[in-house]
């Protein structure tokens, strides 16, 4: 039989309609599955923090089930990418950094009303009588009309933005609820530094962030990364990048005579102008930092006659590592979920495909690094790719799929960005389910994980969730994300619904497996 038909029998018959919850708890990968989650996610790999004693554990980990499942390097004949990067800590005196003001001096508090962080390479970066400057959402949006520094000279100041776009507060503007980019923490901080600010503080709201404070103190309260350019040094970097609670800003507006909420309503409007606060900071942050290499970890399925293009599966392997206790005086961010789920996909995906004969195209299963400090192990690598991406097909990242209940609908984050839509959708129907397009993005989930930084390289990508039409509505998941998301209580249960994630794997698989086979013609 040819292989392409034997592909496409193959696909048909792992797409056939689900009969029942109990066919898909059946597949043969399941233990497999939880036995990879349950690893990776155990105290043991604690926490998974790069650049600590557990990266060395987690990625010889993942090299060693890459080599047992038969797979070649990925990196000149090594499974280990290195990626410099710097890791600092940053402190100020009393944890508190002072305000001047007309009415005298106050102080904003570590880590109730701000945190704070750093990646240039200093012993200490001092802030001499800095202005603070708040600039409505910090976009400057040519084909939306929309510039919050427009008339406003930044250089040398502290930028304080807000999360989200105008669009979570109008949706007449920019796309509705279906976030930007321009909605990220991480552009508006990219802004600041192209505008030559000295530091640049993004204003929290649990809504239009989609997460809570904690998850902004758990993620920098540590070591917190950065990649590190030897050329530059990172000098070019800000001074301070940082995280302002709506208190800790309240009471900034305060000092500068200002009405909190009469002037956010007026920064979602079009027109608005950046505001001087006319209060200053006059400080000096403290900066311990090390330079040191991290690792993507990497492994190719090579193809035959079109082996120099390549389709990615793709998850992150980091972590927070060990960081502050919870209620129960655990303290170590397992991340069993987050994402060991995701790495458990694509080892699954990588055996079902290894027990298959050799694909058309190449299919590399990457690891990726430091995606919790800013996707940054996907950015090197799209930098120093294994294929150029112009031979890169397609990039499917995996990120908390588990666990899941079994649904019959997929979301798709991003929907209509590319061509892969149709492939998903197909996919589905012949699992017998059917696709949501997410069009309330208002999170920016699609902007949050490793497949962004190959969609900014033109590689069509994607990242899907699982859907809300339960198969079975009186058993819904027990572990909903909200209760665990940036934890140390995101550990493996034995009583996990995968269903739902073992579904999608499969569904993900089907699509991949199309692509590794499909004429060279045929992109997404």
């Amino acid at each position: 039989m040819e292989r392409k038909s034997l592909y496409l029998l193959l696909a048909s018959a792992l797409l056939l309609p689900l009969q029942a919850s109990s066919q898909n708890a059946a597949d043969r990968f399941c233990d497999d599955f939880r036995n990879w989650v349950r690893t990776i996610g155990s105290d043991e790999f604690g926490g998974r923090k790069p650049m600590t004693p557990y990266e060395t554990k987690t990625i010889e980990y993942l090299a060693s089930e890459f080599r047992s499942l038969g797979l070649e390097p990925a990196f000149d004949g090594s499974y280990f990418q290195s990626v410099k990067e710097i890791s600092s800590i940053v402190t100020v005196p009393g944890n508190e950094i002072p305000v001047k003001h007309p009415g005298g001096v106050d102080r904003l508090t570590l880590p109730d009303d701000i945190m704070i962080w750093t990646s240039q390479a200093s012993d200490k970066v001092t802030f001499d009588n800095a202005e603070y400057v708040f600039c409505g959402f910090g976009i400057d949006a040519p084909q939306y009309g929309w510039n919050d520094f427009e008339g406003v000279d930044v250089k040398g100041k502290i930028v304080i933005a807000m999360v989200n776009d105008p669009g979570f507060y109008d949706k007449s503007l920019f796309r509705g609820r279906n976030m930007t980019y321009y909605g990220r923490w991480t552009y508006k901080l990219e802004q600041a530094r192209k505008l030559g600010a000295a530091g640049c503080l993004i204003l929290h709201n649990e809504a239009a962030a989609g997460y809570g404070w904690h998850v902004c103190v758990n993620g920098h309260n540590e070591s917190n990364l950065a990649l590190f350019n030897e050329e530059t040094g990172n000098r070019n970097e800000l001074g301070m990048k940082g995280w302002l609670n709506e208190n800790g800003c309240r009471r900034l507006f305060r000092m500068a005579g200002l009405d909190y909420d009469r002037t956010l309503q007026e920064a979602k409007k079009p027109g608005f102008k950046a505001i001087p606060l006319k209060v200053t900071s006059n400080f000096t942050m403290k900066v311990e930092y090390q330079i040191g290499e991290t690792c993507n970890v990497g492994a190719i399925l090579p193809g035959t006659d079109l082996k120099d293009e390549c389709i990615v599966y793709s998850a992150h392997w980091d972590h927070f590592g060990v960081g502050l206790p919870d209620g129960t005086g655990d303290n170590i961010y397992n991340g069993a979920s987050d994402n060991g789920s995701g790495l458990a996909a694509i080892l699954m995906i990588a055996k079902k495909m290894q027990s298959l004969p050799a694909p058309r195209r190449s299919v590399l299963f990457l690891a990726a690094t430091s995606e919790e400090s800013g996707l940054f192990g996907s950015e090197y690598y799209c930098l120093h790719p294994s294929f150029p991406m112009e031979k890169t097909v397609t990039c499917i990242n995996f990120d908390c799929i588990a666990p899941a209940a079994l649904t019959h609908d997929i979301i798709i984050l991003g929907g209509g960005e590319s061509g892969l839509d149709r492939y998903i959708t197909s996919a589905a129907a012949a699992q017998g389910r059917y696709v949501v397009f997410d069009d309330d993005n208002s999170d920016g989930w699609f902007f949050r994980s490793d497949h962004w930084n190959f969609v900014r390289r033109g590689v069509p990508a994607v990242v899907i969730k699982a859907g809300k039409d339960l198969v079975n509505p009186d058993r819904p998941n027990k572990y909903p994300q909200n209760s665990w998301y940036h934890k140390p209580n995101d550990e493996y249960l034995d009583d996990w619904d995968i269903e739902g994630a073992i579904a999608n794997v499969n569904l993900m698989y089907a699509v991949g497996l199309h692509l590794t086979n499909s004429p060279s013609s045929e992109r997404p």
